[in-house]
């Protein structure tokens, strides 16, 4: 058994006797991005194992370490994290967790002293925490992130989000079901590869990749039938974690939905952006903001890559890019709006409203003041400028039922299903095909 060690101000570190014996749990968000950024981990001599776990179990396990009060995303992957310790599958004398901190205001960043919290009221204060971060917040002896792995991470989010545009694009419309999800594992286990030999990285390799994969999804058979889209905003982890929002994106797609979720890759760009906007309300060391337009623009490009592969397939829905969605906003809301997602929110339904997508589910975690704000708090004026607006907000709390939310999604619908029927009425009229 490794050595405990621990950091002056009393941490359990994780040594680098840890990083030979120890399997990292980690709690899902994202399914194709964070199986991506598994991988590089793993390529680094890491072992790690994602948390799938989706039952009642894991609410009841984080009601009973994390206090009610706090916000429901906290008390998820707290709760999935303890599920998986007292399952009887690992040997809890040898794992560790592993959390993000994105050292902004947003009380994310105080998951990890909750779940220390947890782990010495339940008795396991041996299991060490690991901090994920950018901020210099925590360091670990056995853990670090070395350039060449926060580019993979970065180049991850990357194709991660053009796998699951694609996927989102062509799953409702292919004849042969699964399909589409098959060339997502595909493309995970070909990627993968490549980085093991230090390949698909560079910028022409992203640009040949991110072609080939276009190319690969519209060479899918599929039969495209007009199909309501449907537009997925909210608190980042209960937009996209299946175990955080009842796995939306599942009960939309078995009702015959087109699902619409903006990429990851925004939100990276928006926390960064954040850092200049900092700069001109307040002030700012003139050095590290050149730093940050560097990062910044070497995103932004990235991005411009994923839009530009996709442009050459009509078929295909690009996002509208960062710099585009930052102008749709500046009537709406501040740029200094930037506590949890912020602007960037209302910024994504509108730019799913200028994209055709005008049925929005919003996702509304409890205990998330600044997304019902930027979220619900911004209904009233979308829809005074956009009256086809059809945006629901569902809450996501340890007393919400899943039935109770999908019958709210499901009024959502029908009333995206008449709107979709009376243009379809309109189209045939037009045409001079009116059926009787």
């Amino acid at each position: 058994m490794a050595e405990l060690k621990y950091a002056p101000d009393g941490r359990l570190l994780f040594t680098k006797e840890m990083k030979k014996e120890y399997t990292i749990l980690c709690p899902m968000m994202l399914p194709i991005h964070f199986e991506l950024i598994k991988n590089v981990l793993e390529i680094q001599g890491y072992k790690v194992e994602l948390l799938k776990t989706a039952h009642d179990g894991i609410i009841r396990q984080g009601l009973k370490y994390v206090h009610n009060d706090t916000c429901y995303p906290a008390l998820l992957v707290i709760g999935q994290l303890l599920d998986a310790i007292k399952s009887g599958k690992y040997d809890i004398h040898k794992i560790a967790l592993i959390i993000t901190q994105t050292g902004g205001g947003c009380r994310a960043s105080n998951y990890i002293h909750l779940l220390r919290k947890a782990l010495k009221r339940s008795g396991m204060e041996f299991i060490p925490v690991i901090s994920l971060n950018l901020s210099g917040l925590e360091k670990n002896e056995g853990f670090s992130l070395t350039l060449p792995m926060i580019r993979q991470m970065i180049v991850s989010i990357i194709y991660g989000d053009l796998l699951m545009l694609l996927r989102n694009q062509v799953q409702p419309y292919e004849l042969a079901a699964g399909t589409a999800e098959n060339e997502v594992e595909h493309w995970v286990s070909l990627l993968t590869a490549q980085y093991r030999k230090g390949k698909g990285l560079s910028r022409r390799e992203m640009r040949e990749n991110m072609k080939s994969i276009v190319r690969a999804f519209a060479e899918i058979p599929v039969l495209r039938v007009p199909k309501v889209k449907v537009g997925v905003v909210g608190e980042i982890y209960v937009k996209f974690s299946p175990l955080g929002n009842s796995n939306l994106e599942g009960f939309l797609h078995s009702e015959d939905a087109e699902v619409v979720v903006p990429g990851l890759i925004d939100f990276i760009i928006f926390k960064t952006d954040n850092r200049l906007e900092d700069s001109k309300l307040y002030g700012g060391n003139p050095f590290k903001d050149m730093v940050v337009r560097a990062l910044l623009n070497y995103f932004i490009q990235c991005e411009d890559m994923l839009i530009a592969a996709l442009r050459d397939y009509p078929q295909f829905e690009p996002p509208a890019g960062y710099r585009h969605i930052k102008t749709l906003v500046k009537d709406y809301i501040g740029y200094g709006s930037k506590m949890g997602e912020g602007w960037l929110l209302t910024a994504e339904m509108l730019e799913m409203i200028e994209t055709g997508t005008n049925n929005i589910v919003c996702t509304q975690p409890f205990g998330c003041l600044p997304n019902h704000i930027v979220g619900k708090g911004m209904f009233r004026k979308i829809k005074d400028t956009h009256p086809n607006a059809n945006i629901v907000a569902i809450d996501y709390d340890p007393g919400a039922t899943k039935v109770n939310q999908e019958n709210r999604i499901k009024l959502m619908l029908a009333t995206a299903r008449d709107h979709l029927a009376e243009v379809q009425t309109a189209e045939n009229t037009a045409a001079g095909h009116v059926t009787v």
